[in-house]
């Protein structure tokens, strides 16, 4: 029985072969139905949740949430959250056009929020949330109004 092959032990051509036909496969989904029947097939369930922790994250550090915030709501750990958003920054620009695709689309919004509407730095409500002892009387009146 053989055991793992690791991206490392691939030759260059193995890899260029082996990613690229992946990829296609993926361009090639035409549908929602599509997409789940191949990944439910390709991905163990703990696989598919993994990745789709990561979008979650993605999506919630997109729209300015906290690293306590997202931890506390998805139960990942910081490490996670600090790889994602390493990602959003210094990736292949891969994460963030998609999820704004998404969320034009997405019948659920995360707190009502859009994807930079809280990222701006120095507006009242990035103020709000960089010193939130500062603005305790705003944050706890905004925490009433959302109930």
């Amino acid at each position: 029985m053989a055991g793992k092959v690791k991206y490392n032990q691939l030759s260059e051509l193995e890899k260029k072969k082996f990613l690229g036909d992946f990829y296609d496969m993926i361009a090639l989904l035409k549908t929602r139905q599509e997409a789940k029947n191949f990944f439910k097939d390709l991905l163990t369930l703990s696989e598919v949740v993994m990745i789709s922790r990561r979008l979650q994250i993605a999506k919630m550090l997109l729209v300015g949430l906290e690293y306590g915030e997202i931890k506390e709501k998805l139960r990942v750990g910081l490490g996670t959250i600090y790889q994602v958003e390493k990602w959003l920054k210094r990736g292949f620009g891969g994460y963030q056009p998609i999820i704004e695709r998404h969320n034009k689309t997405a019948k659920f919004k995360i707190r009502g929020m859009k994807i930079g509407e809280h990222n701006t730095p120095y507006t009242f409500s990035w103020l709000k949330k960089k010193y939130p002892v500062h603005f305790l009387l705003f944050n706890l009146y905004d925490k009433i109004k959302e109930k």
